[in-house]
């Protein structure tokens, strides 16, 4: 068993959300891209973390954590871990940390280094009635929340909407000309190509990007206990909207 260290979850799922992937893009105009309304309209993974932090921000809990259950709903993890936060603390619900540990599992499911962190902080502060509790609850999250469900989700409205956007089968965006809100709010134009890069809009360089945003997030050396999966089923219920 091996040291585990507290992880500012707080500070790293703000520096997520309000950077939004900005630090680690290519092309000058992506930070402006990605922070648009046009964007996010048609990424509701990302806009629900937004629409989350800023209403975590003014105290306004329940409605925060329904649209961090709208943002993990389409598999995004930085809302999923702000739903195990709250559950943790009593923020805006009764305490619960049983569910809040599944939550968290279910955010470090694609082992992004703080995420893990904290779920084996999670664990490790269990009751053995709690860590009972937790596995109990596990297979219901996993088949509603899991990436092997919540993924198709979002990637079947990137693909739709991007198709929808541009009126063309193919997605052909060459001579596309986007009006977005640039520096003290006026407007800037971009490209179509660089609005429909791959990386925003397919899914395997999608996931791919929000991969890499982790790399730029604060970092410390944990090391960590065994591992303590929960198991998903089968099972897909109807979406949350």
């Amino acid at each position: 068993m091996m040291k585990l260290r507290r992880v500012p979850l707080l500070l790293v799922l703000l520096f997520a959300a309000s950077s939004l992937h900005a630090a680690d893009v290519g092309p000058k105009d992506d930070a402006f891209i990605v922070q648009s309304r046009s964007f996010l309209s048609s990424h509701p993974d990302l806009y629900a973390r937004v629409l989350g932090m800023k209403s975590y921000s003014k105290g306004d809990y329940k409605e925060a954590m329904r649209q961090f259950r709208k943002g993990a709903y389409y598999a995004d993890k930085p809302s999923q871990a702000m739903v195990a936060e709250m559950l943790w603390k009593g923020e805006g619900v009764q305490i619960d940390r049983a569910e809040a540990y599944v939550w968290i599992d279910l955010a470090a499911e694609r082992l992004y280094r703080d995420l893990v962190a904290k779920r084996e902080q999670y664990w490790s502060e269990l009751t053995e009635l709690e860590r009972r509790q937790a596995l109990d609850k596990g297979a219901a999250l996993y088949a509603r929340y899991g990436d092997s469900v919540a993924k198709k989700r979002i990637e079947a409205i990137l693909e739709r909407n991007r198709r929808n956007i541009t009126g063309s089968r193919t997605g052909f965006v060459g001579n596309l000309r986007i009006e977005i809100p640039g520096p003290g709010g006026m407007p800037i134009q971009v490209n179509g190509d660089e609005f429909y890069q791959d990386k925003f809009w397919q899914p395997e360089a999608y996931w791919k990007w929000q991969n890499g945003t982790w790399k730029a997030l604060p970092t410390g050396t944990v090391t960590a206990s065994e591992l303590m999966p929960v198991a998903p089923d089968e099972t897909l219920k109807k979406d949350d909207e």
